[in-house]
């Protein structure tokens, strides 16, 4: 009786234990897929052909250090002003369980020696995360939706901003294959917007 019942908590925990595998292995697809469609060249020029209120905005994401974990060079501009990136960041992709995600934004110590610099990935070989600066309540939290896609954005006041009079900024952000919808904006102390689209969200497509 003894044997049978050791024999069954074995067969018992390799199950669970065979388990925990394919739910790390699923995870870590679910990383891997929302690294992917964060990846590339993208583009808001048809809902800015459409909407006076939008502007072209060139947005490019590209992979760096894959050696060192999931991070993203990040480069934004005016279409018509490619040379004149308007923001640079990196960011860090990372899971923190089944169906959460996210995506930590750091500031660059020299933006001006990156510029472009998403079509050449190795120009950040000299450059070392540590080098980086964390800006702190600006990350953005995912979560995996039913229909695979995922949508989430910054959490409380904590992203700190200057621009045009903001005391803090927020994101709101939907992450899809070929899509992402972003909603940037800034707030002053009072919580009254002074800067980003009112509308809602730009919307980026990605490019061939």
């Amino acid at each position: 009786m003894k044997i049978q019942l050791a024999i069954f908590g074995l067969l018992a925990f390799l199950a669970l234990a065979c388990g925990s595998s394919r739910k790390a292995a699923g995870d870590g697809a679910a990383l891997e897929q929302l690294f992917q469609w964060m990846t590339g060249s993208f583009s808001s020029a048809e809902q800015a052909a459409r909407d006076s209120a939008y502007y072209d905005i060139s947005l490019h994401m590209y992979p760096i250090w894959k050696e060192k974990g999931r991070w993203l060079y990040v480069e934004q501009a005016v279409g018509s002003m490619q040379d004149r990136p308007y923001r640079q960041r990196v960011y860090q992709v990372e899971q923190l369980d089944a169906n959460t995600f996210r995506s930590a934004v750091y500031t660059l110590p020299d933006e001006a020696a990156f510029v472009g610099a998403w079509a050449a990935p190795g120009r950040f070989d000299a450059l070392t995360p540590d080098q980086l600066v964390l800006r702190e309540g600006c990350a953005v939290i995912l979560k995996r939706q039913a229909d695979g896609s995922f949508s989430g954005g910054t959490e409380g006041k904590g992203c700190e901003s200057t621009l045009r009079g903001a005391s803090y900024a927020t994101s709101r952000v939907t992450i899809r294959e070929g899509a992402i919808d972003s909603w940037d904006q800034g707030f002053n102390t009072a919580g009254e917007q002074v800067w980003g689209a009112v509308k809602g969200g730009y919307e980026f497509r990605r490019l061939r």
